[in-house]
């Protein structure tokens, strides 16, 4: 998909259960990194393992490659309005969508949903954070080699002020107790809460990897989506 923001095309590549025509109205997830999230994580053999046991509905994933990541998902402007005015819209154009739409994404792909969530308040119904880079400068002095290190803790640095108009979805969030993200993950919790949203974090005991954010699926991944697929 071509972004004019952007410079660049975004890739998506979307994913059905079988035999389903596009036609069929079904609930949507949007994974950051989804090319990733598939090959390291097993997500489209988590949702078709999910969809066969009942547990979840039938719905499609959209896998996003994430191009410049540490640009793009950088609480970057640009890209927010990329994903929420063309991407989404194209996907709704491409096959029919009930319900809620979900965002997934870890890291900085876990920011770069919330701040599209801030900034387009209509265009998730939930998201699923894993150890989101929610970077704070008195808790992460480490990461200011970073390049985009000040537009981070400043978006970070808004939602914890609540100087951001919030506009509250179902959002749960996990990270691993060795993490060094462990901390501003606690913090920017606590600031949702207190504005409203609500908001789960659940810590595991691991570190910051796929392994780690697979294992976090069940039951947390599909808790969230059967609240908001409901």
């Amino acid at each position: 998909m071509p972004s004019r923001l952007l410079k660049a095309d975004i890739d998506v590549r979307l994913w059905s259960p079988a035999s389903t025509p596009a036609g069929e109205p079904l609930p949507l997830l949007v994974a950051h990194d989804g090319p990733e999230y598939a090959a390291l994580a097993g997500l489209l053999r988590f949702a078709a393992a999910q969809i066969e046991a009942g547990r979840l509905p039938r719905h499609r994933v959209a896998l996003l490659a994430p191009g410049d990541r540490n640009e793009w998902y950088a609480a970057n402007v640009g890209y927010a309005r990329a994903l929420t005015l063309a991407v989404l819209p194209a996907l709704h154009k491409a096959v029919a969508v009930r319900g809620p739409v979900v965002g997934l994404g870890a890291s900085l792909g876990a920011l770069a949903l919330m701040h599209a969530q801030r900034r387009h308040d209509t265009a998730f119904g939930g998201l699923f954070l894993q150890s989101g880079s929610f970077f704070d400068r008195r808790l992460d002095p480490q990461e200011r080699g970073f390049a985009r290190f000040t537009r981070v803790t400043r978006f970070v640095g808004d939602t914890l002020r609540h100087t951001l108009h919030p506009a509250p979805v179902p959002v749960t969030m996990t990270c691993g107790t060795a993490e060094e993200n462990l901390a501003n993950n606690r913090q920017y919790a606590a600031a949702l809460a207190d504005e409203g949203y609500p908001v789960r974090l659940v810590e595991v005991p691991d570190a910051h990897n796929y392994v780690a954010w697979r294992d976090a699926f069940d039951p947390a991944l599909v808790d969230l989506l059967g609240t908001v697929w409901a």
